[in-house]
């Protein structure tokens, strides 16, 4: 779980990860929904690269001494676009959405842009680790209602 962050001290490198985490993890109409609203006075972006779909490979590790193993693999889609000042923007997401590939990318670009930083972290990226925030919240709530408690009763025989 991203959590947000206020703290000047934390690297422009940890933040901008955190962001990129952010338009990644995202729902991709909530996304769609945010960058209208945010972005429509935004310069544009002229693709570089992509969106392209393919495959990783997901790796586990398993035993007592973590030997790695090939899981299988998930399907992705990358983006990197640029705008007219120069910021290059990149995305890579879990699915087949290209449009909310472009779209991550898009947002990226425009968290590097110094006028509009300030703006993206606030109405993008904010809401989009609340969400994230909240979602993790009820599926833990989900999962607490559903525990079960085992106990073991000892019988009189058992008793020293």
């Amino acid at each position: 779980m991203l959590q947000p962050s206020s703290d000047p001290d934390i690297s422009f490198q940890e933040r901008r990860r955190r962001a990129i985490g952010a338009f990644a993890l995202a729902d991709g109409a909530v996304l769609r929904v945010l960058h209208g609203q945010v972005c429509e006075a935004a310069p544009p972006a002229r693709p570089v690269r992509g969106p392209e779909i393919g495959l990783v490979m997901l790796r586990g590790r398993a035993g007592g001494g973590g030997a790695p193993f090939n899981l299988g693999e998930a399907s992705v889609c990358r983006a990197t676009v640029r705008l007219g000042t120069g910021e290059v923007g990149h995305a890579m997401i879990l699915g087949r959405d290209s449009d909310k590939a472009r779209l991550a990318a898009h947002c990226d670009a425009l968290w590097q842009h110094p006028e509009w930083q300030e703006r993206i972290e606030r109405e993008i990226v904010a809401p989009l680790l609340q969400a994230d925030t909240d979602t993790q919240s009820d599926r833990a709530a989900e999962t607490e209602a559903t525990r079960v408690d085992f106990f073991t009763l000892v019988r009189g025989e058992d008793q020293a």
